[in-house]
């Protein structure tokens, strides 16, 4: 069994605000003026892909996935100090 990949929290947060960019543009309807949702999801993509976390591993392929997992756990999680709902 592979060890849990490990990602600094500002990772985790970019890739939050990717997956949630992502879902509005998703929800968006067609000719609705989309072009402030993708031109954010394209600097968020490059950031991603940029980050120097990535300089370190050269596992993208599954460190994408498991961050991917990472960011829909931290944000559907209740922050410190707050109470579960």
């Amino acid at each position: 069994m592979r060890p849990p990949f490990r990602f600094p929290e500002d990772l985790i947060t970019l890739q939050g605000a990717w997956q949630q960019t992502y879902a509005e543009l998703a929800q968006a309807p067609a000719g609705a003026g989309t072009t402030v949702l993708r031109r954010r999801l394209i600097a968020l993509s490059g950031n991603l892909c940029t980050h120097p976390s990535w300089a370190a591993s050269a596992a993208w392929r599954a460190g994408g996935v498991e961050l991917r997992r990472a960011a829909r756990t931290h944000t559907s999680a209740p922050a410190d100090g707050e109470a579960a709902a």
